[in-house]
């Protein structure tokens, strides 16, 4: 069956403003947490935040953290895990959980052509075919998998503020493959109504530093942006 990317803000660290607030604050304080808290209204807080922020002084961000659930396929899911430092994963087995009824991802573009999108789907069912045979023949799951097309998959993911940044800054670029983007924007736009000044910086660098790090190969939104905020 086809299902589309999704990615799901299930759980995060408990005002994950004020974690980044008094992590920065006690670095200049002689005061502990309890008194710093005490002490630092809301407004005390997004200020330095905000401060923090600007600043690049990102180390404060580690402490706090926003969990995943992601469904994409399993092209996009081998990017993600490209992204380690700050970042846990638990993903579906194809070892331990049999595919004989897997779902999949069609690119938009495949979809939008009838006869590619078509063969894509007959190509899907013979894959599944061929892997229900291996199992009807005594294969087990783990070598039968060998035979699987690009299926759907499930994970848990865990990022750290920091690693969320630095995800959004590369992944929600528009150069970025168009699945993984996608999840990003979506993670993106879930985080932000949590915490909307830790992220009111995020995203990619042309919107939210007014710069594009990709040279000759930029896409040009720059320009329009620049434009923009020129006007």
């Amino acid at each position: 069956m086809e299902v589309r990317p999704k990615a799901k803000l299930i759980n995060y660290s408990e005002n994950p403003e004020k974690n980044v607030a008094l992590a920065a604050r006690l670095c200049y304080s002689e005061d502990g947490a309890e008194e710093l808290e005490a002490k630092m209204s809301q407004e005390d807080m997004n200020n330095l935040v905000r401060k923090v922020v600007g600043l690049g002084h990102y180390s404060t961000l580690e402490h706090t953290y926003f969990y995943f659930h992601i469904v994409c396929s399993r092209v996009a899911s081998h990017q993600l895990v490209r992204h380690r430092i700050g970042v846990s994963y638990s993903q579906r087995s194809q070892r331990y959980v049999k595919e004989d009824n897997f779902d999949y991802i069609i690119p938009p573009k495949i979809a939008k052509n009838q006869e590619a999108a078509a063969e894509y789907k007959e190509w899907m069912e013979k894959g599944r075919e061929m892997y229900n045979k291996m199992l009807a023949d005594d294969i087990p799951a783990e070598d039968a998998r060998f035979v699987l097309p690009t299926v759907k998959t499930n994970l848990m993911v865990s990022f750290n503020a920091r690693s969320l940044y630095h995800f959004f800054s590369l992944r929600c670029c528009s150069r970025a493959q168009w699945e993984i983007r996608s999840l990003a924007n979506q993670m993106l736009k879930q985080v932000k109504e949590i915490a909307p000044v830790l992220f009111e910086k995020a995203g990619p660098p042309c919107e939210a530093e007014g710069h594009c790090p990709e040279g000759e190969m930029s896409c040009g939104r720059i320009d329009s942006i620049k434009k923009r905020n020129d006007n």
